[in-house]
């Protein structure tokens, strides 16, 4: 006869209606208690107690977001795969789209600035830099339905000199992210016809002193970064070959000090030749120029400046979370302009309380680079306790270490990493970018890189269109 293992587990969910609203272990960072005073605070109580309450509502919504390939029902069968001897309803689809739209998105929109925030402590390594809290701005586009109700209010890409379009309808995202954690600080979204510019003005508000904001080259313009430096950040944004700063003052470290906003903004310009050798032993080089709020030159030293901007991709890297590991590439699912403000909520508040969980996890560990914890790992384990109903509600002590914790921390990524550049290449034909020539390598390889840090006397060069 052969051996055989009975394994019994107990499960803790909430009672009645409301068993079905839960997102596993992730519940403990989006509990109950905050999700029903978001609820009473926007006036989106139910007003009887049903099949679909506000907050089983809000729980789902969130597990559409977690479960990006799953339809309606099947992400309600994840709900409440591991709580059959409830013998809880299975409501239909049209039940559950009008629940989505009578909570409607605010709740969300409160729910996800409540999690919002950084989470790095002193000692986490990289979101710090010589005491000053490294975050960064930055946007992408979201591909959405084609319906005609989003399409009224999104436009698609055209060619330029041409009137077709072409595509999905696209929304523009904004987000404020931390460096190292990739924890997010402040998200804005609408239309692709605004530009970044105008949606990271709608973020300064979240900069606090104490940080340095670390920007790509169309957000140089003088309102955006006098706007930024009235909160007491600091700046670090790369500048194009079109502005021609005045030199002031030449500083012995290479950089010179000139001003933005004729006069009106002191700034200190780093330009350096950047060097950068692939492992196929391809060499490529370009000029960059870096305009910085901070002057001191003995405290702030120019070849460290050139180094820290490439920590710019952290932002990079969690719309690679976002995009391709919790979307997959996928078209949102909404198809109603309302439903996709919720959507969007909804992903970025998943996407928090992973971030979260995550950094629980090191707690015991604050020297853990950050870098080391695959995102992809956090959020397969998050999925798995939402299918088994894991860890909904704790007995006893609070545990900051769970499952998904110990599944983290068990699957670290190497460290010491090689610096590796990932191949540029277009995927999709609708794209903005052009053709890859021969600008980028078109597979993935490790590179060394040199900075020559001086005064391009000459100007810059302008950067071929991408």
């Amino acid at each position: 006869m052969q051996e055989k293992s009975v394994i019994t587990r107990e499960v803790a969910v909430a009672g009645g209606a409301f068993a079905p609203g839960h997102l596993g272990e992730l519940t403990q960072v989006v509990d109950f208690a905050l999700v029903d005073a978001v609820l009473e605070e926007t006036g989106a109580v139910q007003k009887r107690v049903r099949l679909l309450p506000s907050r089983v509502v809000v729980y789902f919504v969130l597990a559409l977001a977690l479960f990006e390939q799953c339809s309606y029902r099947a992400v309600w069968g994840k709900l409440v795969a591991g709580l059959d001897a409830l013998g809880l309803a299975r409501p239909c689809v049209s039940a559950l789209c009008r629940a989505r739209r009578r909570v409607g998105t605010e709740p969300f929109k409160v729910l996800f600035e409540t999690l919002a925030g950084p989470v790095a402590r002193p000692r986490t390594p990289g979101a710090f830099w010589r005491g000053l809290r490294t975050v960064a701005i930055d946007g992408t586009s979201l591909h959405l339905p084609d319906s005609e109700p989003i399409a009224a209010l999104h436009a698609k890409r055209k060619r330029k000199g041409e009137d077709m379009e072409f595509g999905y309808p696209l929304l523009r995202l904004l987000v404020l992210v931390e460096c190292g954690t990739r924890a997010v600080l402040g998200a804005v979204f609408g239309p692709e016809t605004t530009g970044e510019t105008g949606y990271a003005q709608r973020l300064v508000d979240q900069l606090t002193r104490g940080m340095l904001v670390l920007l790509d080259t169309g957000f140089d313009g003088y309102p955006l970064l006098f706007q930024l430096r009235s909160t007491g950040a600091e700046f670090l944004c790369r500048s194009g070959a079109r502005r021609i700063p005045l030199i002031i003052r030449r500083l012995p470290d290479g950089s010179y000090l000139s001003t933005f906003g004729m006069g009106k903004l002191p700034v200190r310009i780093v330009e350096a030749w950047i060097t950068v050798t692939y492992s196929d032993g391809t060499v490529r080089r370009e000029q960059w120029r870096l305009a910085t709020s901070l002057t001191d030159h003995t405290r702030y030293p120019a070849r460290e400046l050139v180094d820290l901007y490439h920590e710019r991709w952290q932002v990079e890297t969690a719309f690679f979370s976002i995009k391709a590991t919790m979307l997959d590439g996928r078209v949102l699912r909404s198809h109603r302009p309302e439903d996709v403000d919720q959507e969007v909520y909804a992903l970025l508040t998943v996407y928090q309380a992973l971030v979260r969980i995550a950094d629980d996890a090191t707690t015991g560990q604050p020297c853990l680079d950050p870098d080391r914890i695959s995102f992809t790992v956090a959020l397969d384990a998050a999925r798995d306790q939402v299918t088994n109903a894991g860890g909904v509600l704790t007995s006893g002590t609070a545990v900051l270490t769970g499952a998904i914790g110990r599944t983290i921390l068990d699957n670290l990524l190497p460290a010491r990493r090689r610096q590796r550049i990932k191949a540029r290449t277009r995927k999709n034909p609708t794209s903005k970018y052009s053709k890859n020539s021969v600008q980028h390598p078109t597979t993935a390889q490790h590179y060394t890189l040199n900075a020559e840090v001086m005064v391009m006397e000459e100007g810059l060069t302008a950067r071929p269109k991408r």
